[in-house]
């Protein structure tokens, strides 16, 4: 089995447009176990419930932001080795500083093309066949 069709991935952005292009690109890619979620609190909760192997999130939303999102993954053992994935239309160095010191594995500046999305991706679970 492809690693796209085994990987169980986890986007997070409040705005309904940005999910519908990641679930369209993810789609594309051939991602087959993907659940979405609208906010950061929301997100942690059930990922420490039911951990994935890759969380896309985006940067800017209310409450938990993506890296707050980040901070809480990186503080709970059974997330802590969880890939993440930040989607950022605001890719300044403080924000890229912040994320890699809370263990960030890459980052995407929107808008983003599928193949930029793709080897973002790649670049933190490898070849997706």
């Amino acid at each position: 089995m492809s690693l796209k069709k085994s990987l169980q991935v986890m986007c997070v952005d409040d705005m309904s447009v940005s999910r519908g292009l990641l679930e369209q690109a993810l789609d594309e890619i051939g991602f087959a176990n993907v659940v979405y979620e609208k906010d950061g609190a929301a997100a942690l909760r059930q990922l420490v419930a039911s951990p994935v192997h890759l969380v896309l999130s985006d940067y800017n939303m209310p409450g938990m932001d993506g890296l707050g999102l980040l901070a809480g993954l990186r503080a709970n053992a059974g997330t802590r080795r969880t890939g993440f994935i930040l989607i950022t239309g605001r890719a300044d160095r403080e924000v890229l500083t912040r994320g890699q010191a809370l263990g960030m594995n890459n980052f995407v500046v929107k808008p983003f093309t599928t193949p930029q999305l793709r080897a973002a991706i790649e670049k933190v679970v490898g070849p997706l066949g």
